[in-house]
């Protein structure tokens, strides 16, 4: 479980996650909603470890983000993917490659360059089955940035499967697609997710997709959660003025 106890973010005078509660719990489907600047990048790297709240708790399993360094915050935030909304992939890189980065922490420098220099059967027996799953095997010795904009979001969702974690965190995914390779995207990463028992947090602008294709929504405006519940029980009135 990943509990947020009065969680809150600033740069100084500017404050981007105000004072926020919110238990998100195993295997759940949940979608960020909100305008441009609502907080949901800076919400989405709390719970990723990746920033450090200015007061308030942020706990994942019963460890707080705070209280771990070294090896023991590196091995909590490996139970974590992260899709940037960027996607972070390697440009000059081959799809496998990029994939094999999504067990960086767990390889160390030394296993990770075997990998990226010399991929075992196994591995790249592994990887394929991913991108079968993604529906871009034929693309495994690609370079990325030979690769379709959809193309490289389902390397991205690949490499996070690849990572094993508990929980994948996507920071607008689909920002940069269409609207029906985006519902596509959505929908895989949804089904994919759901099959390996993952908690899934998605930030997204279209309300639509939200409310198509997840358990719970929440509403973030100024850095606060303005809505909190499953799509056809929330305030619809208020969802629509967050667009």
């Amino acid at each position: 479980m990943l509990e947020l106890q009065s969680a809150t973010l600033a740069y100084d005078s500017v404050v981007a996650v105000d004072s926020v509660d919110l238990e998100i719990r195993p295997g759940e489907q949940v979608c960020l909603i909100g305008p441009s600047g609502c907080g949901k990048t800076s919400l989405l790297g709390l719970m990723n470890g990746r920033l450090e709240s200015s007061s308030g708790r942020v706990i994942l399993n019963g460890k707080e983000f705070k209280s771990l360094s070294g090896k023991a915050l590196k091995k909590t935030r490996s139970k974590i993917a992260w899709i940037p909304q960027d996607l972070g992939l390697v440009p000059n890189l081959r799809v496998n490659q990029n994939i094999a980065c999504g067990r960086a922490s767990k390889k160390g420098f030394c296993g990770l360059m075997r990998s990226l220099l010399l991929m075992g059967s196994r591995e790249k027996e592994e990887v394929l089955d991913l991108l079968k799953r993604v529906g871009i095997e034929e693309k495994i010795f690609h370079r990325v940035d030979h690769l379709s904009g959809g193309q490289q979001q389902r390397v991205a969702i690949a490499r996070a499967l690849y990572q094993r974690p508990q929980m994948i965190l996507a920071d607008e995914p689909v920002s940069a697609v269409d609207p029906e390779r985006a519902k596509s995207l959505v929908e895989l990463l949804i089904g994919l997710s759901r099959e390996e028992g993952q908690t899934l947090v998605m930030s997204l602008h279209d309300i639509d997709l939200a409310k198509r294709y997840f358990d719970r929504v929440i509403g973030l405006r100024k850095g606060q959660v303005v809505i909190d519940g499953a799509p056809d029980e929330v305030d619809l009135t208020k969802l629509y003025d967050l667009s």
